[in-house]
């Protein structure tokens, strides 16, 4: 739905009137599911006779069985699934993981939370590591024996070459999947280059239970000791399904303590068939995406740029649009177009705003111990806008209005030639 209003310049404005944060609604199988387990009063995992019955080992399962792995743990979080992808892989106190630049601040949270220290990588234009100083920075640490990779926004980079590297430096490869669950790397999910990753529920992702997430693994220690992390003590591996066997927990109970983030039943619920609608969603999220696509850069395309997939990925999931503005725009032209866009009805991001949790510069828990001019100048102007399902295909005619009428109006009352 649009209005229009007259500015200064005699030009009518498209006005964007949707909820750009607009979460995608919760099924109602599930909440009917969700009410049948507050009327039984079993939220918890293991309040159930046997594994299979819990709601959790169901959507363990349909997780798993979707993303092609053979463990999997569902957590409170995604940020615990982080954390204990490092835990579980033998993280040592103060311990160097190197990770990209551009992510978002859960991230390098995840890592202080297990105690490592992160080592940060230039990221590119187009929104990935970059590889070059991936091995620089490899060979600049050699005592560093982790690479956590963030996918953010799905973006995948060049997995194998990635993989490659690892192995040539004896670093573990673990993968952040938060935002990547649908995206194929060779026809296969994205999650299987590493030897875990981690998957988020959390409301602006893919599947939607407010807060939550999955550590995947084929590796049966990984999977074990993450069980046993997330609250599976004495013997309650035997509630899981998608664990290994009980000979593969050993002595953990005992000798790893019980972080109690396991996911509720409750929260499973909600998920489960969403899981089930995910490659529906996903096209039509990528037709709409296409479509913006096309418009924008058939429009202002000499004034911005969209960050390129990588060959190798298959299966994109375009849930939201990224897209760097040209090098003729000034910080104050930039201010000035993101307001633009504010007034007008869309809430557009700067990644390199002073405040984006995705900004480097504000991880003061976590500092860059070096300087990352390749990944500040990209995120100066790389901007980012949500594109909600539940919106209307004409909806986001809007949205590509809106920014393209932006971008015209601060190059007219700026001078510069479009």
């Amino acid at each position: 739905m649009t209005t229009t209003d007259v500015r200064v310049m005699g030009k009518d404005r498209t006005y964007v009137t949707r909820d750009i944060k607009t979460p995608d609604p919760i099924p109602e199988e599930g909440q009917m599911e969700a009410l049948e387990i507050m009327k039984t009063g079993r939220l918890y995992r293991y309040n159930v006779a046997k594994a299979e019955e819990a709601a959790v080992s169901k959507c363990e399962m349909e997780i798993a069985a979707y993303t092609g792995h053979k463990y999997c743990v569902g957590l409170n979080s995604c940020g615990s699934a982080l954390m204990l992808l490092l835990k579980t892989t033998g993280l040592p106190h103060g311990g160097k993981v190197l990770s990209n630049a551009f992510t978002f601040g859960a991230v390098p949270s995840a890592i202080e939370h297990a105690g490592g220290k992160a080592v940060y990588v230039e990221s590119t234009m187009d929104m990935i590591i970059d590889l070059e100083d991936m091995e620089l920075k490899l060979k600049e640490n050699p005592d560093c024996n982790h690479v956590l990779i963030s996918h953010m926004r799905g973006k995948l980079a060049d997995m194998q070459a990635i993989k490659d590297l690892c192995d040539k430096y004896d670093a573990i490869l673990l993968e952040d999947c938060a935002h990547s669950l649908g995206v194929r790397y060779k026809d296969q999910h994205s999650g299987h280059m590493g030897v875990a990753c981690a998957v988020s529920s959390q409301s602006y992702k893919m599947i939607n239970s407010g807060e939550g997430g999955f550590l995947l693994t084929d590796d049966p220690d990984i999977a074990a000791k993450t069980a046993v992390y997330a609250g599976a003590y004495e013997a309650l591996s035997g509630k899981h399904v998608t664990v290994p066997s009980k000979e593969a927990f050993k002595d953990y109970p005992k000798t790893i303590p019980n972080y109690s983030l396991r996911m509720s039943n409750l929260a499973a619920s909600v998920i489960r068939p969403q899981i089930k609608t995910l490659d529906e969603r996903i096209a039509k999220y990528n037709a709409r995406y296409e479509t913006l696509q096309k418009n924008i850069e058939a429009r202002v395309g000499d004034h911005l740029t969209i960050p390129k997939l990588t060959p190798e990925v298959t299966t994109m999931v375009h849930d939201s649009m990224q897209f760097n503005l040209d090098s003729k725009f000034t910080p104050e032209m930039i201010e000035d177009f993101l307001k633009e866009c504010g007034d007008h009805g869309l809430p557009v991001e700067l990644f390199g705003h002073k405040s984006n949790a995705r900004n480097f510069i504000n991880w003061g828990f976590a500092p860059a111990d070096c300087p990352l001019p390749k990944t500040a100048d990209m995120l100066s102007r790389a901007c980012d806008v949500r594109m909600p399902l539940m919106w209307d295909d004409e909806d986001f005619e809007d949205m590509a209005d809106v920014i393209v009428e932006s971008i015209e109006t601060v190059l007219e009352e700026y001078g510069v030639s479009a």
